[in-house]
């Protein structure tokens, strides 16, 4: 197949492919490894822990806001593999909305983590306030409220741009409407829904490492496991989240008229921002490995909890 290019349309193909040969089998391979992983989280934390504190009640929302996420992906792979932008409004609204107000809900439940585990540490008596089982439910609720009031405005904004395209077309949310209006809020929910968490979370990271390093030095007792677990998890959140948050950003601004983007940039500045899209959903696919790793008091409970189905099948067979 040859492809015929010209100045004004240099690579307009180049996301239509993307979207098929890419965003669809990654989509359809985090839907797969992270419904696994965060299904036996919430079962485990379920069936499994008698006693919860502050830190199960961030990590088993933050497993079930990853769960219901990635319930959003096997429609978005089925469209894009087989080139379907036109499907159901409701459904293109309900989806957006699901997504996106999980994706950030999950920002900040990973923040909370961190907060959490660093107050720990300086309070292993559990005396400081937001150490409490109470708090921690007032904090999660107020979490919700948040990322909800956040992700309103997208609605609207998804809304009036299927009402200008007659209630066919479900655009990504750099496509929207009015590229002026968009990129204002983008920008906000940006700063609001990332960039404050981020900072809160490398922070409390940056302490607990401080804090497990003095800790060494006095009592002569390794504690590289859990730097290097707060280390990873906080470079791996920088890495996923980041570039789809710049790359969004600067989506929307080339569609801006008064800075007069070649058709050709923006096509070019459209694919890379594709290609970040899958890496941003790629963390609640590892996010389970973190919840193992992070709490002893679930990981026994899941072992002590398998031990015993393992004898009871035992006993049966």
């Amino acid at each position: 197949m040859v492809i015929l290019l010209d100045a004004d349309n240099c690579s307009s193909y180049i996301t239509p492919l993307l979207q098929r040969f890419y965003l669809s089998p990654l989509y359809g391979l985090e839907f797969a490894i992270g419904l696994i992983g965060n299904l036996v989280v919430v079962l485990g934390y379920v069936f499994c822990l008698p006693a919860w504190k502050s830190t199960n009640v961030y990590l088993f929302n933050l497993s079930v806001s990853d769960l219901i996420f990635l319930c959003t992906l096997p429609e978005l792979s089925y469209n894009y593999a087989y080139n379907q932008n036109k499907f159901n409004s409701a459904l293109c609204v309900i989806n957006r909305y699901i997504l996106f107000v999980n994706l950030y809900s999950s920002i900040l439940f990973m923040m909370w983590v961190s907060v959490d585990r660093y107050l720990l540490l300086c309070h292993p008596q559990r005396e400081h306030i937001l150490l409490t089982l109470k708090a921690a439910v007032y904090i999660t609720i107020l979490n919700w409220i948040w990322v909800n009031a956040q992700i309103a405005p997208l609605i609207v904004f998804i809304i009036q741009d299927l009402d200008q395209n007659g209630w066919t077309v479900c655009r990504d949310f750099a496509s929207l409407g009015d590229a002026k209006g968009l990129l204002i809020y983008s920008v906000v929910l940006t700063i609001t829904g990332y960039v404050m968490p981020l900072v809160a979370l490398f922070i409390s990271s940056q302490r607990m490492v401080s804090v497990l390093t003095k800790r060494e030095e006095v009592l002569g007792t390794s504690f590289q496991r859990p730097v290097r677990i707060v280390r990873i998890a906080a470079i791996l959140f920088l890495v996923s989240y980041t570039p789809v948050h710049i790359m969004r950003n600067m989506r929307v601004a080339s569609r801006l008229p008064k800075l007069k983007f070649s058709q050709c940039s923006m096509d070019y500045i459209n694919a890379v921002y594709t290609v970040t899209r899958p890496i941003i959903f790629a963390n609640s696919a590892i996010n389970p490995v973190f919840y193992f790793l992070m709490t002893d008091s679930f990981k026994e409970a899941l072992q002590e909890k398998w031990g015993q189905l393992k004898r009871i099948l035992m006993t049966k067979s």
